[in-house]
């Protein structure tokens, strides 16, 4: 495929569309991929024009970040490669400060990650998950204290409240601190809750949206069934798991795979495809992070983009997996707001009011030969 890459939020960072997660990289989880199945998929990726890698400190142990950097390394791509890394999950049993959004556990935490990858920079670091504790006040200015070091070169954050990333990127804003370029976020046909407040707060905020578990950890890849017995993948080992991420098998969700299959047939392509196509070409979706854990499903993946789904499938798939809007949206739909413009028609900008930027050509030559 023919890789497109834009800018990461308002920074001048440019990403492939998709990017290639690492957390199957090693087996120390009892699930994931051995060393040379994981140098496979990002010799693929790397292949077909990827350039965005998204690592944690967290993941296998360390072992994905040390691979992803000895991989980067073996083909001499670290100026090309833009490497994403998170940290505040604590790998130390028994000590509070080796976890969460503290300026001491960054600091440390940074440093590992930077020995683990082989590089002296990282290009995107995101806080993990919030802790419910550290002021924003406290990981911006740290974060920024990162990217003037040169350490960091842009700041993110993942899973976190929308109120909490829109008090960090105000704090930003006032403080003149390196502002969040990009907020890793879970999104998929099934869960769909980011497009509230998420979506409109990274549109207007600059803030691109990194879409983690894309396929609802694989429920939508088309191997699992409502009556299946017998255990065929990942999320079958995780039917007793308090982990919010992996509880898919729903009545709700059993519809969407259902009438993803239906599409997917209709388009002829496969599930995975279908599911990642629609995640991609949703609004605020910088790139989506694909998580395989075989050649061929990278391979798959990888082909995401190379289509269209036309609007009346769209439709479909936009109907069996919508949910009402909560409150306050509710009231922010044109039956309350119409209330607002005295019922005349009144929008922010007209259509193609400012074009998107898109450069592509062949570049000039500068030699008379």
């Amino acid at each position: 495929m023919s890789m497109t890459y834009y800018t990461l939020g308002n920074s001048g960072l440019r990403v492939s569309r998709l990017a290639l997660g690492t957390m199957t990289f090693g087996k120390e989880w009892g699930w994931g991929t051995d060393r040379d199945t994981a140098r496979a998929m990002f010799d693929a990726y790397v292949e077909a024009g990827g350039n965005f890698f998204d690592t944690a400190d967290f993941y296998t142990g360390g072992t994905a970040e040390a691979w992803l950097g000895e991989f980067i390394a073996e083909r001499g791509l670290r100026d090309t490669a833009v490497i994403a890394s998170k940290f505040t999950m604590n790998m130390q049993p028994g000590n509070p400060n080796a976890g969460g959004n503290g300026r001491k556990n960054i600091m440390r935490a940074v440093d590992a990650s930077l020995k683990r990858l082989g590089t002296d920079y990282i290009d995107l670091y995101l806080m993990h998950v919030w802790d419910r504790l550290t002021p924003a006040e406290e990981v911006m200015r740290t974060l920024d204290d990162l990217v003037r070091v040169g350490k960091v070169r842009h700041v993110g954050l993942s899973d976190v409240p929308a109120w909490y990333a829109g008090r960090a990127q105000a704090i930003a804003e006032l403080r003149g601190y390196e502002p969040v370029s990009a907020l890793q976020l879970e999104y998929s046909l099934a869960e769909r809750m980011i497009e509230n407040e998420f979506v409109p707060f990274g549109t207007r905020h600059g803030a691109g949206i990194m879409v983690w578990s894309p396929l609802a950890s694989g429920l939508l890849s088309g191997k699992y069934r409502p009556a299946q017995a017998g255990n065929v993948g990942r999320l079958d080992g995780f039917r007793n798991s308090t982990h919010p991420g992996f509880q898919k098998f729903t009545e709700r969700n059993w519809a969407i795979v259902a009438e993803l299959e239906k599409v997917a047939s209709e388009l002829g392509r496969s599930m995975p495809q279908v599911a990642l196509n629609w995640v991609a070409t949703q609004p605020g979706i910088a790139t989506i992070i694909l998580g395989a854990t075989t050649l061929s499903q990278i391979q798959d993946n990888l082909s995401a983009l190379n289509f269209d789904i036309p609007a009346r499938l769209r439709d479909r798939l936009d109907s069996v997996s919508g949910t009402p809007a909560p409150f306050p949206y509710s009231y922010f739909g044109p039956q309350i707001q119409a209330r607002v413009t005295g019922g005349a028609a009144t929008g922010d900008k007209p259509s193609g009011y400012a074009s998107p930027v898109l450069v592509e050509g062949v570049p000039a030559s500068v030699s008379t030969n």
